[in-house]
């Protein structure tokens, strides 16, 4: 049995210890079962499938993940009472002020800085704050908020929101094909 330390430096992610290996070493980050995967989410190249994941089990580098993601928003994983979407908010940018009634949403950015604005009304965004690389943000339904990339780089982030806000599956490319479809959804 080897020790802890052993398991840590020879693994380059010690939380995946106790997952079988059925792959021989290979840190394929997924739950697995016999000779079928779940969740399996790497392509040859070593990329991140970016798709729509949910309700399975799944375990994914999330740095990795919203670093390749290059669309405005594409849902990652998507279950009954919580969804993942990862996002990148080109240079001069902002998602857009919206609020959601009854949907907390957490943000985390892993690239780039920007400005988050919140307030009670959509008139009155008090609450202002400048956000960078490992900035957590959370926003309690009913908050009236905008993320503006601020930077010179595109801003990376993943949202969670609980319960769901988008539809299983969703991918807008640009922020024109989000604000289009949230229409059509009465957001």
């Amino acid at each position: 049995m080897k020790g802890l330390n052993e398991l840590y430096y020879h693994n380059r992610y010690p939380y995946y210890v106790n997952r079988p290996m059925y792959h021989y070493g290979s840190q394929c980050g997924c739950w697995t079962k016999q000779a079928n995967t779940w969740g399996s989410f790497r392509p040859a190249n070593g990329d991140i499938m970016l798709k729509d994941h949910g309700a399975e089990p799944f375990v994914v580098n999330i740095n990795q993940a919203v670093k390749q993601n290059n669309t405005f928003r594409t849902a990652l994983w998507t279950g009954e009472y919580l969804q993942l979407t990862l996002m990148s908010i080109n240079v001069g940018e902002d998602i857009g002020l919206e609020m959601h009634d009854d949907v907390d949403q957490f943000l985390r950015v892993e690239q780039g800085q920007g400005i988050v604005q919140m307030g009670k009304s959509k008139d009155n965004l008090s609450f202002v704050r400048n956000i960078q690389d490992d900035s957590a943000i959370f926003l309690p339904a009913g908050t009236w908020h905008n993320v503006m990339n601020t930077g010179h780089v595109p801003l990376k982030l993943y949202s969670i929101y609980a319960p769901p806000n988008h539809p299983f599956g969703t991918v807008h490319a640009t922020r024109a094909d989000a604000m289009a479809a949230e229409e059509g959804y009465g957001h």
